[in-house]
């Protein structure tokens, strides 16, 4: 099939890309592991030992940073949708979120223990209709917070990430009312053209 002028701007663009570039030269799966080192450098929210949740985790760039990062003392349990090349020291479920079947088995991969920190990159495949994907990617936010304040320990942390637009004042309001604190991060490596966010819930009340 003929590449349209747009896909053909966006390959260049990615190829080009200063992120795309550095994960290939340091091994990351995907530029995405930027966005978490930069918010873990800032925030300081994950360390060694640590039991940590990757929601939405192919291809598994988000999971490599945890994995580094609590070390042999920690655990790392993964889950997506889509399938995810195993990876050292992180369990990996695929399974749809929003479905009971993959969150039984999160639960049972964590044995009773309460996780320290939950990770969500997810996101629906956009389908182009603005109204849509800002109602389904919201959606998937709400099922990662509510899931975050079920399972986290006290005192745990919590970064999603969102998009600008329809019901975000809602959300944020309902990460306040969830954690001592919530910071608004938009990491170096989020394109500037995209309207997404990260929001990192500090300390679960």
């Amino acid at each position: 099939m003929k590449r349209t002028k747009t896909s053909k701007a966006w390959m260049k663009e990615h190829v080009s890309d200063f992120f795309v570039k550095q994960a290939k030269k340091e091994g990351y799966r995907s530029r995405a592991a930027y966005k978490l080192l930069e918010i873990i450098e800032r925030d300081h929210i994950l360390k060694s030992g640590m039991i940590v949740v990757d929601l939405g985790a192919a291809p598994g760039s988000w999971s490599q940073v945890a994995s580094q990062r609590v070390g042999s003392k920690g655990k790392v349990i993964a889950l997506d949708i889509l399938e995810m090349s195993p990876l050292p020291g992180v369990e990996f479920i695929q399974g749809d979120f929003t479905e009971e079947i993959p969150l039984s088995e999160l639960r049972k991969q964590l044995d009773g223990h309460q996780p320290d920190l939950i990770i969500s990159d997810m996101a629906p495949n956009m389908s182009g209709i603005a109204v849509s994907d800002q109602a389904r990617s919201m959606y998937l936010a709400e099922l990662a917070l509510a899931f975050a304040l079920e399972q986290l320990n006290y005192s745990g942390n919590f970064l999603v990430k969102v998009f600008q637009g329809r019901d975000f004042d809602q959300f944020l309001r309902e990460m306040r009312m969830g954690f001592k604190s919530v910071m608004i991060r938009k990491p170096k490596a989020s394109r500037d053209r995209s309207n997404e966010l990260y929001l990192l819930g500090a300390g679960k009340r």
